[in-house]
């Protein structure tokens, strides 16, 4: 579980064990788990956060794979350990290239786009695993967001350090979301649904941000809340 979706998004957390267990994967949840570490190192502090990648890593040792809900997370503790630390899966990479599944049974009946987010494109390279994930999703209309490569302005602590050119590079992503007439932006980082939902709602667009995982946990039977 990330920082983000213990303090701010359990959701999401909780739709990755609902998601995963219905296809047949035994879920633990260790405890004693706590951050990855990126945020130390985004600010500076390398040595601090290479120490809890690794604590991380020991507290996962032993697991047949790690599982987690945002790709930012997932790409540091394999940019910082590679094979020193269990196989670490993002969300979409662990169906696909794992479970080797497309169609997860999901049914989510809303207008939704898809934001790929920095870390899915650059560090782990997801590609188009999340857009074939939704694509099987049932009752869903997909659309092509506009400039979707193009970052949110987020980046951990860069929208603090650099705010002004955060909000600009925001408002230009509010600005192409509104354009495709969507309900609901989807990404596989709470970090950037977070950034994006915030500008969304200062200007009431009335547009909701949902996690990948909250999406593919949706089914006719158990609509996701």
């Amino acid at each position: 579980m990330t920082c983000l979706g213990d303090t701010l998004f359990p959701a999401a957390g909780q739709a990755v064990v609902r998601l995963l267990e219905r296809l047949g994967v035994e879920v633990e949840f260790p405890e004693e788990q706590t951050c990855c570490g990126q945020m130390h190192l985004n600010s500076g502090y390398a040595d601090e956060g290479v120490a809890l990648a690794r604590r991380l890593a020991a507290v996962f040792e032993g697991y047949e794979a790690v599982v987690t809900p945002s790709a930012s997370c997932a790409g540091m503790v394999r940019e910082q350990l590679g094979a020193d630390a269990s196989p670490v899966h993002e969300l979409s990479e662990f169906l696909v290239d794992v479970l080797e599944v497309e169609d997860v049974g999901a049914y989510y009946p809303h207008r939704v786009t898809y934001h790929p987010t920095c870390h899915s494109l650059r560090a782990l390279r997801v590609g188009d695993r999340p857009g074939r994930l939704l694509s099987a999703v049932r009752g869903m209309e997909l659309v092509e967001l506009p400039d979707a490569l193009e970052c949110c302005g987020f980046g951990g602590t860069f929208a603090v350090k650099n705010a002004d050119v955060s909000t600009a590079m925001l408002s230009d992503k509010v600005r192409n979301v509104l354009d495709t007439k969507a309900e609901v932006v989807c990404a596989v980082d709470s970090s950037c649904l977070m950034h994006i939902g915030g500008g969304l709602s200062r200007g009431r667009t009335g547009v909701r941000t949902v996690h990948l995982a909250e999406i593919l946990a949706s089914t006719e039977d158990e609509p996701w809340p």
